[in-house]
């Protein structure tokens, strides 16, 4: 049976016919394609990551500081985690609540850009933009004015007795608001395109099924931009994590985000790098567990 299945299928007894040139060509031609970013990558990406877990092992040299040797060290990794354990607290507390504010603040300009705006939505989406012609450091240097002692925020809120310190500026305070200023339009862009891509008839479906507004938020609207919520909290959180002009420029002196530690230990401790690659590959770590995590538990696929 299996021979004349054969048959029928090929009466000639004769092989498939290779593949032709031009097929071989366009696979080929895809490679090729692939080639300059594999490239990029492997240069500037996985060969400095293999050089800082290389250096993240060495050893100080007894007695001469600023020297380091070869060797596998792990006692740099576990003081990593015990030395500076309150320094990724701080980091990824601060990045959190920089998140969440961040997220409060955009979901409703996304909501209002995406359906309410009409022909104001290139103007807002411009002022979203606008600060990307800006350096991150200037721009914090701007927010340091802001909340400076002298500056307009510290006087209002003084002329309500909504300030007892008197003073934000070199305050966790300042480096929460700092980092939500910055990494804004990281949370505001994800969400928006996330909303404008939503059919307004299905978030009308609800009101036609006797939904309040509420609801139909809660139900319709809210999950459909669930993957921009998604992209925008991990733009958000990621990078702040590991910020250190925020807590430079308004922050205290005392209690620094590990992003300064490592920025200390690479340029201002002798003989610091195999503690700063450790941290480095530390913070990397524990922020792609909590990525990990972050994405089974609100993960796209489990909306839709």
């Amino acid at each position: 049976m299996t021979a004349l299945a054969h048959a029928a299928v090929d009466p000639g007894g004769v092989d498939p016919a290779p593949p032709a040139p031009e097929a071989a060509k366009r696979s080929w031609t895809a490679y090729l394609l692939l080639l300059p970013g594999v490239l990029w990558l492997g240069v500037f990406f996985l060969l400095p990551l293999v050089q800082l877990a290389a250096v993240s092992l060495q050893s100080r040299y007894p007695g001469f500081a600023g020297y380091y040797y070869r060797d596998l060290n792990f006692a740099n990794y576990a003081s990593a985690l015990t030395d500076y354990a309150p320094h990724f607290a701080r980091s990824f507390l601060y990045a959190g609540l920089a998140t969440l504010l961040a997220f409060a603040l955009a979901y409703p300009l996304a909501y209002a850009m995406a359906f309410k705006a009409g022909k104001w939505r290139n103007l807002m989406m411009i002022c979203v933009i606008a600060p990307f012609f800006t350096s991150f450091i200037l721009r914090t240097f701007a927010w340091s004015q802001i909340l400076a002692d002298e500056g307009w925020v510290v006087g209002g809120l003084e002329l309500l007795h909504l300030l007892p310190g008197g003073q934000i500026i070199n305050t966790p305070v300042a480096v929460v608001a700092g980092l939500t200023y910055n990494f804004l339009p990281f949370m505001v862009l994800p969400i928006y395109a996330s909303l404008e891509r939503a059919d307004p008839r299905v978030i009308e479906a609800g009101g036609d099924l006797y939904a309040n507004g509420f609801t139909t938020f809660r139900t319709v609207t809210l999950p459909m931009s669930m993957p921009g919520v998604l992209a925008g909290t991990l733009l958000t959180f990621i990078p702040a994590a590991g910020d250190f002009v925020n807590m430079e420029l308004l922050g205290p002196q005392q209690g620094k985000m590990v992003g300064n530690v490592i920025n200390d230990q690479f340029l201002a401790i002798p003989g610091g790098y195999p503690v700063a690659a450790a941290l480095s590959f530390t913070l990397m770590a524990a922020i792609l567990v909590m990525v990990f995590l972050y994405v089974r538990r609100f993960g796209t696929e489990e909306l839709v």
